[in-house]
């Protein structure tokens, strides 16, 4: 019978729920990294047993944790796995997510708007996504905030910003909602592995054909009364996931005030 696993991030830690097929009966390990906000865990589809865990704390900062083995055991990319933990704020080369600058004078790329409407830098918070390969167990990407897209292919040791996606035309105009700007969702094509969307609040939904290089908005025909209809941003998105039938395999639907489908 086909075991189930179950990933929940909490204010309070993260839990490893596993159950059989029926799921009836559940075994709950957790609460793993105690006290600590878990935005969100990931299984890898490519290794099973490896699961990504983004980890953040008002006091610490943002910290990446591994799992190799299922979730018994947890390490941060970049700190062999046998080291003890290291006193004080975490040092990884895995919590560092460093926006791309200009060749030319290390200047930001770009601004983006703040909530009275001036051009604000961007700031890195949180990683509030993670989203492994469905095919190299070492890529995964992290959807941040202040939005932007980072992969790493070494595991989770090193990160680098897909920064095409925030040098969209559009990326000086968006702004944070009531809860920040956060890429809280990204969804791998396993059609066309070259084909990612990803959606941001407030600013919508994106996709890319190229593997990150280009981006384009894909907002036409969701509706808000409050929102002239434009394919550019504004969109506060809560979720989006991908239609899993063959006919409609690249469907996204997204959740904003509604339920939408795009073909």
């Amino acid at each position: 019978m086909t075991a189930v696993r179950v990933l929940v991030g909490t204010r309070k830690g993260g839990f490893v729920l596993t159950s059989d097929g029926k799921r009836e009966k559940w075994d709950i390990s957790g609460p793993h990294f105690a006290g600590w906000e878990v935005y969100h865990m990931k299984g890898s589809a490519a290794d099973p047993n490896r699961i990504f865990a983004s980890q953040s704390s008002g006091w610490f900062g943002q910290i990446i944790q591994r799992s190799d083995d299922g979730g018994k055991t947890w390490h941060q990319p970049g700190t062999p796995a046998s080291a003890a933990p290291a006193q004080g704020p975490p040092a990884s080369e895995s919590n560092k997510f460093v926006y791309d600058a200009s060749t030319e004078n290390g200047k930001p790329l770009t601004t983006h708007q703040w909530y009275d409407g001036t051009q604000h830098p961007w700031e890195f918070k949180r990683v509030w996504h993670m989203e492994p390969s469905l095919s190299d167990p070492d890529t995964v990407y992290a959807g941040v905030e202040d939005a932007a897209l980072f992969r790493s292919t070494d595991g989770g040791k090193n990160w680098h910003e897909l920064s095409g996606l925030r040098g969209h035309g559009t990326g000086p105009m968006w702004q944070p909602g009531a809860g920040g700007m956060c890429l809280h969702t990204i969804i791998l094509d396993p059609s066309d592995p070259q084909r990612i969307y990803i959606a941001i609040s407030a600013a919508g939904t994106f996709r890319t054909d190229d593997g990150g290089a280009t981006w384009k908005p894909i907002n036409k025909g969701l509706y808000s009364k409050y929102i002239p209809e434009s394919d550019g941003g504004g969109w506060t998105l809560r979720s989006s996931c991908r239609h899993e039938s063959v006919t409609t395999r690249r469907s996204v639907h997204a959740k904003a005030l509604g339920c939408y489908a795009q073909r």
